[in-house]
C-alpha cells in the first residue's frame, strides 16, 4: 500500500496548497487575522505530505517494487543502493516530485526564517508560493503520477539510464532544482509587493538573501553539471551550449542581474520597477527551462520527457504565470516612483550597465536556443545554432561586463568624479595591460591574443578588488583589523562580492586557457606501445575484462610518465550495462592544478589494439574552482548579519495591507 499512501499524500498536499493559496491571500486583503494565520500551518502541512510522498517513492525503489510503472521503468535489482535513490529523480515523474518537494521546502523555510516580516506580507508571499505549488502538484497528479501501477508486474526493471549512474548526477539535479525553485521565492516576494503596494527598500531587503541563496544553489548546480559532462560523456568538453544547459544558464544570468539590482533598490531605493521585472523574468525563465526539458520540443542528452501533452500543460501554466504577473506589473508599475536620484556617472549607473548587458546576453542565449524551433514552426527550413555562435556572442559582451565589474566596487553611490576614479584605477590598468601583453607574447609558451585578453581582464578584476579592500581597511590595521571588519554589519555582502568576483577572474583564465591550449589526439595503440602528449609519455598496457555490479567492462591501463618518472596510472573503461546495453565510456583522468590528462577508451580493433582519444586540458579545473568561489561568494553575501536581525515592522498596518491600492514610495 506504500504507493497508494504516496498518491494520497500528494492529493492532500494539493488540498493544502489550495488552502495556502486562497485563504491567507483573501485574509491579507480584507484584514482577517484568522485567515492570515493559516499561512504557516498550511505551508508546514503541504511540506509534510509531500515529504511522505517522496519517502514512499524512495521506499519503492529501494524495495524494487516493480508494480509501480516508474520504478519498473527506471529501477533494477542489480542497481547499487545509491543509484536506486538517485533513480527517484532520474526521469520525468520522479524529478517533478523532487521539484515540488523542494518547492514545499522553500515554502517552509520562508515561513520559518522570515518571522521578522509583517504577518500580512508573509501571508501574501506564502500564498503566491502556494499558487505555484498548485500548478506543479496538478501537473504531477494529472499527467505525471509517479505512483501509477502496472499489471502484470514485471520480474525485472528497465534500469536507470547509464549516463545517470554517476556520483555527480546523484547531487547535480537537487542542487539545480534548489536554484530553479528558489527563484519562486523572489517571484513571490515581487508579486506580494505588487499586490500590497510596498515596493521599497524594505521589500528589497526582505527578498535579497532568499534570491542570493537560490542563485548560489543554481551556480552550484550548473558547475556540477559541467563537471559531470566532462567526466562522464567521454568527449572532454565542459559546456556545449546544449538547449537544456542553456535552460539553466538563462535563469542564472537573469538572477545575477537581479541580485545586483536588489542591492541598488535596498541601498538607494532606485531601480524598483526594474528589479521587480527581473524577479518575474528569472522565475519565468526557470519555468521555460522546465518546459524545454519536459516537452520534447528540443533534443538533448539532459531531456526528461518527450510527451506533447505534458509540454502543453507546462506551456499553459507558463502563459498563466507570465501573463498574470506581467498584467499585475502593468497595473501597478506606473504608480511606482523612481526612487533615489543619481548622476550620470555613479555606482548606480555602472550597475545599470551591468544589468543591461546581462539581460542582452540572456536574450541572445534565448534566441540561439529557440531559433531552431522558430524556423521549424514558420517553415523556414532547418537551422542549427551551435558552439561558434554562442562563443562569439560572449567574446563580444564579456569584456564590457568585466570592465564594469572592476570599476563598480571603487565607484561611489549617487555621484563619482571620473578623474578621481581614473587616479585610483591607473595602477590596476597598468598591471592588467602589462600582464595581458606578456601573456599574448610567445615567451614561456605559444603566444595567444585571447590568452592575453583573458589575463588582462582577470588581472583587472583582481587588482580592482585589492584596491577596494585597501580602501575599506585603511583605518583597520593588520589581520586583527580584517577580522574585526569581517564581523561588522554589512561585511558579508561586501566580502561575498569580493570572493564571487575573484571567482569570475579564475573562471575566465580557466575557460580561455583550456580553449586556446587544449591538445587532442586520436590514436591507435597496441599493448606496450607509447605515445607523446604535451610533453608527457603515455604507455598503453592493454585491456582487461571486468565485471561490475550491473555492467561488464573492458578496463584499459595507461601509465603516464614525465621523463623517466611515472606520475599517474589511469584505467579508462568501456562499459556495457546488463539491461540497457548501449556502450558507455568511463574516462581516466589525471587531475592537476594547472592541467588534466584525459584518456578515453574507444573501440577494440583486434589483436589487442584499441582506439583511444587523448586530451591535455590546461587549467580546466580553474573553471569549476571559479564556479565554486562564485557560489561561496553568494553564501557569504546571504549570511550577512543584517539579514539575521529581526526588524520590527515600522510601517502602519494600512501601509502593509496596501488598503488604498497605491504603491508605497519609500526610499532607502
Amino acid at each position: 500500500m506504500i504507493p497508494e499512501l504516496g498518491h494520497l499524500a500528494l492529493i492532500l498536499a494539493l488540498s493544502l496548497a489550495l488552502v495556502l493559496a486562497i485563504f491567507p491571500m483573501i485574509g491579507s486583503l480584507n484584514n482577517t487575522p484568522g485567515w492570515i494565520a493559516l499561512a504557516r500551518p498550511a505551508a508546514w502541512g503541504q511540506f509534510f505530505f509531500i515529504a511522505i510522498a517522496f519517502g514512499c517513492l524512495v521506499s519503492s525503489f529501494l524495495n524494487d517494487d516493480f508494480s509501480v510503472v516508474y520504478v519498473a521503468q527506471n529501477g533494477n535489482t542489480l542497481l547499487p543502493p545509491v543509484y536506486k535513490v538517485s533513480a527517484v529523480w532520474g526521469a520525468h515523474e520522479g524529478s517533478l516530485l523532487l521539484w515540488v518537494f523542494i518547492l514545499s521546502g522553500w515554502t517552509v523555510a520562508v515561513s520559518l526564517l522570515a518571522r521578522h516580516l509583517p504577518a500580512v506580507v508573509l501571508a501574501r508571499v506564502l500564498s503566491v508560493m502556494g499558487l505555484v505549488s498548485i500548478g506543479f502538484l496538478s501537473f504531477l497528479l494529472f499527467t505525471s503520477n509517479p505512483f501509477a501501477r502496472v499489471f502484470p508486474v514485471p520480474l525485472e526493471g528497465g534500469d536507470l539510464n547509464p549516463l545517470l549512474q554517476d556520483p555527480g548526477l546523484a547531487i547535480h539535479p537537487p542542487m539545480l532544482y534548489m536554484g530553479y525553485v528558489g527563484m519562486s521565492v523572489a517571484f513571490s516576494f515581487a508579486i506580494a509587493a505588487l499586490i500590497g503596494g510596498r515596493l521599497d527598500a524594505a521589500w528589497a531587503r526582505w527578498s535579497r538573501p532568499w534570491t542570493t541563496v537560490a542563485w548560489m544553489f543554481l551556480t552550484i548546480g550548473i558547475t556540477l553539471g559541467s563537471w559531470w559532462a566532462y567526466n562522464e560523456l567521454g568527449w572532454g568538453g565542459w559546456w556545449f551550449w546544449d538547449p537544456v544547459e542553456n535552460a539553466s544558464f538563462m535563469p542564472w544570468l537573469a538572477a545575477t542581474a537581479l541580485i545586483h539590482s536588489l542591492a541598488v533598490t535596498e541601498k538607494r531605493g532606485a531601480f524598483k520597477r526594474w528589479t521587480v521585472l527581473l524577479a518575474l523574468l528569472a522565475f519565468s525563465l526557470s519555468l521555460l527551462g522546465t518546459f524545454l526539458v519536459r516537452s520534447g520540443v528540443l533534443t538533448s542528452v539532459h531531456a526528461f520527457a518527450s510527451d506533447p501533452a505534458r509540454g502543453l500543460f507546462i506551456l499553459i501554466f507558463l502563459c498563466i504565470v507570465i501573463g498574470g504577473s506581467l498584467s499585475l506589473y502593468a497595473a501597478r508599475a506606473p504608480s511606482v516612483t523612481s526612487g533615489g536620484r543619481f548622476d550620470g556617472f555613479s555606482r548606480e549607473t555602472l550597475l545599470l550597465g551591468n544589468n543591461l548587458l546581462l539581460v542582452i546576453v540572456t536574450a541572445f542565449v534565448l534566441l540561439g536556443t529557440l531559433a531552431p524551433l522558430i524556423y521549424d514552426a514558420l517553415d523556414w527550413g532547418k537551422i542549427s545554432v551551435g558552439f561558434p555562435w554562442f562563443n562569439r556572442m560572449f567574446v563580444i559582451f564579456t569584456p564590457f561586463l568585466v570592465v564594469l565589474m572592476g570599476m563598480g566596487p571603487l565607484t561611489r553611490w549617487k555621484h563619482q568624479d571620473p578623474a578621481d576614479l581614473a587616479r585610483q584605477l591607473r595602477v590596476a590598468l597598468l598591471i592588467s595591460l602589462g600582464g595581458g601583453i606578456l601573456a599574448a607574447l610567445p615567451l614561456l609558451h605559444e603566444g595567444s591574443v585571447w590568452a592575453g585578453l583573458a589575463v588582462m581582464l582577470s588581472l583587472w578584476i583582481v587588482c580592482s578588488l585589492l584596491l577596494s579592500l585597501r580602501q575599506r581597511l585603511r583605518y583597520r590595521k593588520g589581520l586583527a583589523g580584517l577580522w574585526q571588519d569581517l564581523g561588522a554589519k554589512g561585511s558579508g555582502s561586501y566580502y561575498g562580492m569580493v570572493v564571487a568576483h575573484f571567482g569570475v577572474a579564475v573562471f575566465i583564465i580557466g575557460v580561455t586557457f583550456v580553449m586556446q591550449y587544449n591538445v587532442e589526439k586520436d590514436i591507435r595503440l597496441s599493448p606496450g606501445e607509447s605515445t607523446e602528449l604535451a610533453g608527457y609519455t603515455l604507455r598503453f598496457d592493454g585491456v582487461q575484462a571486468r565485471q561490475g555490479p550491473n555492467y561488464r567492462a573492458d578496463r584499459g591501463t595507461v601509465h603516464i610518465l614525465k621523463g623517466e618518472r611515472e606520475i599517474a596510472l589511469l584505467q579508462p573503461e568501456k562499459r556495457v550495462y546488463t539491461v540497457q546495453t548501449k556502450p558507455m565510456t568511463e574516462s581516466g583522468i589525471d587531475v592537476g592544478f594547472t592541467r588534466d590528462i584525459y584518456v578515453s577508451l574507444g573501440e577494440g580493433l583486434g589483436n589487442g589494439d584499441w582506439s583511444m582519444r587523448l586530451y591535455y586540458k590546461p587549467f580546466i579545473r580553474w573553471i569549476w574552482f571559479g564556479g565554486l568561489l562564485i557560489a561561496i561568494g553568494g553564501l557569504l553575501a546571504a549570511s550577512d548579519r543584517r539579514y539575521r536581525i529581526a526588524v520590527r515592522d515600522r510601517v502602519p498596518a494600512s501601509a502593509a495591507l496596501g488598503n488604498d491600492g497605491l504603491i508605497a514610495n519609500g526610499g532607502s
